[in-house]
């Protein structure tokens, strides 16, 4: 399968303001030419940058409705955020109806899909088949991110599918019982809150092939929605229960499995930290972690269209007057498991052979020790230590640090200004004073000229790390 990322750049609205590379989790972005460059391999499509991003020069790439077309008997599986876009009035059974209205020839809850997922976690960890804590898989930026910065704690992830790959198949399954359609005339389509789970359906790292067809993001099924929601007619066709509506937001995981001794993270920066620590098995008596990379889980996603905090409220009411979810039983797991096996990423690797990898990693930090230390940005990198990375690996230089810019060419200044002013009281300059300072006004010269000229090699050569 292709590497495919959902978040792409639009050039010609970036300004390089550098906000972005002040909050991607793995540093996979840098300002270069004075526009944002993003690294592929580090990047894991949370959708951070398209948050923040104000000249909205981050995009998601995402299905349009077009692609139904493709199909003869299409699918919706609406994420459980998706009913949070709407007052707490609107039921989730208006909503699911409304999805028949917009085009759709059939729906499958991807909350009852949780609701399985969540009794097959409590199994495995009550069952002590995983290593504590072990760490929810439902989130694919989270299970990105991981393989990128903490490779160690792949083992502690859940081995479980996502809701979204569950539901698909659950969905398939029945509309051809229902259809006698073969698989490739009917569409399954993910309700999508983030571009995470675009990246997830078009190049899973835990999935062989999956059965979800396309993502359509909340914001373009959000606006055909509120046309009929006022009209349109419950169906009677909602079924998944408290439990799985929970799972939008956070902490709703960790409810749905019925286990006590539970952790809830989410935001990327928190995430980060809380990793960081189980890493250094300072988490061990903790049974289960729900990391979210999306601040307040689900309902912050960046492809969503009402603020979380109000989804969140709406949520909150939606599952409260909805019934207890009718109970899972007789599962399957290893129906339910991962499809192949999670490899670490090499993204932020030095070198493969382990002898130039630590002398890589030596001249990295002796460079790192000349620098201020502020992680300013400055430069057009995250932090100091990325720009010596940078420098290193051949894709910046030294003097694209301002601070260290404005050092040396004071450096030279003052030594040229000795030899200036001995000139103008009248001394006479030795040989070797006229020699240094021509060496010094050709070196200011060419300084100068290098900082105008920008980079002498391509861009796209960043992509390579």
């Amino acid at each position: 399968m292709a590497y495919y990322h959902s978040v792409t750049l639009d050039t010609n609205k970036c300004k390089g303001c550098t906000k972005c590379i002040q909050h991607c989790p793995t540093e996979a972005i840098r300002i270069r030419g004075g526009k944002a460059k993003i690294i592929k391999d580090r990047c894991i499509d949370c959708g951070e940058c398209i948050r923040v991003c104000k000249s909205r020069a981050k995009l998601a790439l995402t299905d349009s409705f077009d692609v139904l077309n493709n199909f003869e008997y299409n699918i919706a599986l609406p994420a459980p955020a998706l009913y949070g876009q709407f007052g707490a009035d609107i039921t989730t059974d208006k909503v699911l109806s409304g999805l028949l209205e917009i085009g759709f020839d059939d729906v499958f809850e991807v909350a009852r899909a949780a609701e399985y997922i969540s009794a097959a976690t409590r199994e495995m960890i009550v069952e002590n088949k995983l290593p504590k804590p072990a760490i929810s898989s439902a989130c694919p930026a989270v299970v990105r991110l991981i393989t990128v910065r903490f490779p160690s704690l792949i083992d502690n992830i859940v081995p479980l599918l996502e809701p979204m790959e569950l539901a698909a198949r659950m969905a398939r399954d029945e509309a051809k019982k229902k259809t006698g359609l073969s698989d490739d005339k009917i569409g399954v389509f993910f309700i999508t809150p983030c571009p995470a789970k675009m990246t997830s359906v078009k190049a899973s790292i835990t999935v062989g092939d999956t059965a979800v067809s396309g993502a359509i993001s909340v914001n373009d099924v959000y606006v055909k929605l509120l046309n009929v929601l006022k009209n349109v007619k419950p169906r009677g066709i909602a079924c998944a229960g408290f439990e799985g509506i929970s799972w939008a937001r956070r902490g709703g995981e960790s409810y749905g499995t019925g286990l006590n001794n539970y952790i809830v993270v989410d935001g990327t920066e928190n995430v980060i930290k809380i990793l960081s620590a189980i890493e250094d098995e300072k988490l061990r008596d903790i049974d289960f972690a729900e990391l979210a990379a999306c601040s307040m889980g689900c309902v912050g996603g960046a492809l969503n269209v009402t603020n979380p905090y109000v989804c969140v409220s709406n949520i909150k009411n939606i599952a409260e007057n909805t019934p207890q979810s009718t109970p899972v039983e007789n599962i399957n797991i290893n129906n339910m498991c991962f499809d192949k096996e999670i490899v670490p990423s090499t993204a932020m690797n030095f070198d493969n052979d382990l002898s130039k990898a630590v002398e890589i990693m030596e001249k990295i930090e002796k460079l790192y020790t000349t620098m201020p230390q502020l992680d300013c940005g400055s430069c057009g990198a995250p932090s100091c230590r990325a720009l010596a990375e940078d420098i290193v690996r051949g894709y910046a230089k030294k003097y694209d640090c301002l601070f260290l810019r404005n050092q040396h060419t004071k450096e030279i200044t003052l030594k040229l200004n000795e030899i200036v002013t001995k000139r103008k009281d009248g001394k006479k300059l030795s040989q070797e004073e006229i020699k240094l300072y021509q060496q010094l006004t050709d070196e200011l010269f060419e300084f100068e000229q290098e900082q105008q000229s920008g980079y002498d090699f391509n861009l796209n050569e960043m992509e390579r790390y």
